[in-house]
């Protein structure tokens, strides 16, 4: 069973910066078949994008709004492990939410579609006050 255990949330003022982790283990599949994105849910809106990369970590996909703000990375730990990160700097009060891993299988779905996702994480709050 894929797991996926996000760390690195709390509290920040407007302008401050945080670093989100996600560690991902349990791939049936090889981990390089694997590509992972963040996804965050603000009370009572909808569970919107936020960033991805690709499976061999070459290729970062950012929303609008958070696109020059915010920087994605991953890597492999081992055959059946990654990790990804997501600096978050120049943060913003409308960047607070709840904020999701997730994981795709590559070549299946789109990165920035919700529902082509597989696995997700239990979720991290981010809180940016003004």
């Amino acid at each position: 069973q894929v797991q996926l255990v996000e760390s690195g949330g709390g509290l920040v003022q407007a302008g401050g910066s945080l670093r989100l982790s996600c560690t991902a283990s349990g791939y049936s599949y090889r981990v390089k078949d694997w590509s992972m994105g963040w996804f965050r849910q603000a009370p009572g809106k909808e569970r919107e994008f936020v960033a991805a990369i690709n499976a061999n970590g070459t290729i970062p996909y950012y929303s609008d709004s958070v696109k020059g703000r915010f920087t994605i990375s991953a890597f492999a730990i081992s055959r059946d492990s990654a990790k990804n990160t997501v600096q978050m700097d120049r943060l913003k009060p409308e960047d607070t939410g709840v904020y999701f891993c997730g994981a795709r299988l590559e070549g299946l779905g789109l990165p920035r579609r919700r529902d082509d996702y597989s696995y997700w994480g239990q979720g991290t709050q981010v809180t940016v006050s003004s």
